[in-house]
């Protein structure tokens, strides 16, 4: 993004379009979750494998919110997918869950919390493999947030 007075913050990128859904953290509904960023992102003509990457790191985040944020129990998970300008897609998957202590030990390839190695510990890294970014807030007690970006080629029209 250029800027023409470098004292200025680079200006935020336009929405053009968004949606908003909020589910159960159930292991069902991660379906649900790449079923419903697909049909959205559908309108940018993205490339196959633009959405199978997209439908995968949507997938990841919606897991880590049930199976660590709310370790299996009941909550609410919410996904935001925002088009904005420049082709750009705006992940946000957010549970209120247990929130991660130590978001960078976390996002470590290979690192788990799960003492019954059911898990890989690659999520995050696998999030990141298939976006250009990726953030991770975190508090305890109180959930995560994960929000993707990702720059769609120039398929479309929007």
């Amino acid at each position: 993004m250029k800027r023409t007075n470098t004292d200025s913050a680079p200006r935020k990128a336009q929405v053009i379009n968004r949606i908003q859904i909020k589910f159960p953290s159930l292991s069902v509904n991660e379906g649900l979750a790449r079923s419903a960023a697909a049909v959205f992102l559908a309108q940018l003509d993205p490339s196959v494998t633009e959405l199978a990457d997209i439908k995968c790191a949507v997938s990841e985040a919606v897991t880590n919110c049930i199976v660590h944020g709310y370790r299996d129990a009941p909550g609410i998970i919410t996904m935001t997918v925002s088009l904005l300008e420049g082709r750009t897609v705006k992940i946000e998957i957010r549970d209120k869950g247990c929130g991660i202590a130590d978001v960078r030990q976390a996002r470590q390839p290979l690192f788990t919390t799960d003492a019954a190695g059911e898990r890989s510990g690659m999520g995050f890294t696998v999030m990141e493999s298939f976006t250009d970014s990726l953030r991770v807030s975190s508090k305890v007690g109180k959930g995560t947030t994960v929000t993707m970006l990702r720059r769609l080629s120039e398929r479309g029209r929007i």
